[in-house]
């Protein structure tokens, strides 16, 4: 058969949806993936020191991603260097188990002391999660205040004052 220029018209329209077909099939293996932002990580790290500055303790505060990466880190004027780290630890447990880190360490007594030697994580209170519209978005890390407790009040008050906020970030 002789090709002429119409038929291999023909021949490329319809190949068009066996092609559209391949990308629908890819598609699917597409994720959206809902994470917080940079701005609103900012501003709740910032919260969290304010919140813990008026209670007298000078900390710092981490936010990273659901996937553990950090968004933003803020230490107060006077609070040790280390503080930054353990935050951002406390924060990568909450991601790690989707529970908040004082839960994490109460519930897993039996593995505290392996989960400690896991890179970038610690179990002690103080991180947070944050959860909107049912997402796990990130997490908070603080640390610095007399007590893991008190860390963790300061995540819990400034992700309080921010709720409406991150609750309309999500669709």
């Amino acid at each position: 058969m002789l090709k002429t220029p119409f038929s291999a018209l023909i021949t490329a329209i319809l190949s068009i949806p066996a092609t559209l077909a391949t990308f629908t099939a890819q598609a699917v293996d597409v994720i959206t993936d809902k994470n917080i932002g940079m701005e609103l990580a900012r501003d709740i790290a910032l919260e969290a020191v304010l919140v813990c500055r008026k209670n007298g303790y000078q900390v710092s505060a981490v936010v990273v991603d659901r996937h553990g990466l950090t968004r933003a880190s803020l230490r107060d004027d006077l609070a040790s260097r280390f503080t930054l780290e353990i935050a951002e630890r406390k924060a990568n447990l909450t991601v790690l188990a989707w529970s908040d880190s004082g839960a994490v360490r109460k519930s897993r007594t039996d593995i505290r002391p392996e989960l400690n030697h896991i890179d970038g994580i610690i179990v002690m209170e103080g991180g947070i999660r944050i959860v909107a519209g049912g997402y796990n978005l990130g997490a908070i890390g603080v640390s610095g205040a007399p007590g893991g407790d008190k860390d963790a009040v300061c995540a819990e008050k400034a992700l309080e004052t921010l709720r409406e906020r991150i609750e309309f970030g999500v669709d």
